[in-house]
């Protein structure tokens, strides 16, 4: 059996994560569910782990469950992070740029060097290359980072001008990481659906629901703040799948 929830698990939130897998764990299995002791973490997190027939719990990115996981999965629900101008259930991508950086709005730099964590992300790809595109331009590719914090690290160092991450990401950074001071927020996206929650195909999506919302309402309040967690929704796999998806960037 797996369960994860690397998405938005760092040094500074693993043990509030391991306190809500204990909670969703036990009422698993009050459910009759058999479920993990523990997280899965690492690499065997997010695509093995999603794609196993053993995935009891996990979270994925939206692009990755409309472009590869849909129908290979079962979707069981959307978490809430309250987040700022956007409905229940949805976040959004911050741009970033250097915060000495004159430029202040997002067409100024359609020439810019542009950095992203992977093509299979829908925060630090699709979501900002589907913005330039509504103003008229594609944001050129100019380094894949691996990961949103890298993308921002890139920014500061000057070997990137602009990048994006999602919001929750970015309030976590700005919270723990002290490189944010040297930047700057620039605009940010039109909402979509939070990276859902996912089990593998066949599991029992009302009982999965109701054991996350619980353990939502259980945690404390300290590691809900932490995870800035506020609920789970549920939101249509139709939802996910109208999102559009960008060309991936050219090798």
């Amino acid at each position: 059996m797996i369960a994860s929830l690397g998405m938005y698990d760092r040094a500074e939130t693993a043990s509030a994560n391991d306190r809500y897998w204990a909670l969703i764990r036990d009422g698993l299995l009050v459910r009759g569910i058999a479920a993990p002791p523990n997280l899965t973490r690492g690499e065997a997190a997010y695509w093995p782990a999603w794609q196993s027939n053993s995935l009891v719990l996990s979270q994925t990115c939206g692009l990755p469950y409309r472009a590869k996981l849909h129908g290979q999965v079962t979707l069981i629900g959307t978490p809430d992070f309250g987040l700022p101008g956007c409905p229940a259930g949805h976040y959004n991508s911050v741009f970033l740029v250097r915060a000495d950086d004159p430029r202040s709005a997002v067409h100024e730099f359609r020439d810019a060097r542009f950095a992203y964590n992977e093509a299979m992300s829908q925060s630090g790809w699709a979501a900002p290359q589907i913005h330039a595109q509504g103003l008229g331009f594609q944001f050129r590719p100019a380094l894949q980072s691996g990961g949103h914090k890298q993308s921002a690290q890139a920014v500061v160092e000057a070997r990137a001008d602009i990048a994006a991450m999602d919001a929750l990401t970015f309030a976590l950074c700005q919270r723990f990481d002290p490189f944010m001071a040297n930047l700057r927020e620039l605009a940010r996206t039109c909402p979509t659906p939070v990276l859902p929650y996912i089990a593998a195909k066949g599991a029992r999506t009302r009982d999965t629901f109701a054991a996350i919302a619980e353990a939502i309402v259980a945690l404390s309040d300290q590691d809900r703040d932490t995870l800035s967690l506020r609920g789970i929704v549920a939101i249509a796999a139709e939802d996910y799948l109208s999102v559009p998806t960008p060309a991936p960037p050219e090798n």
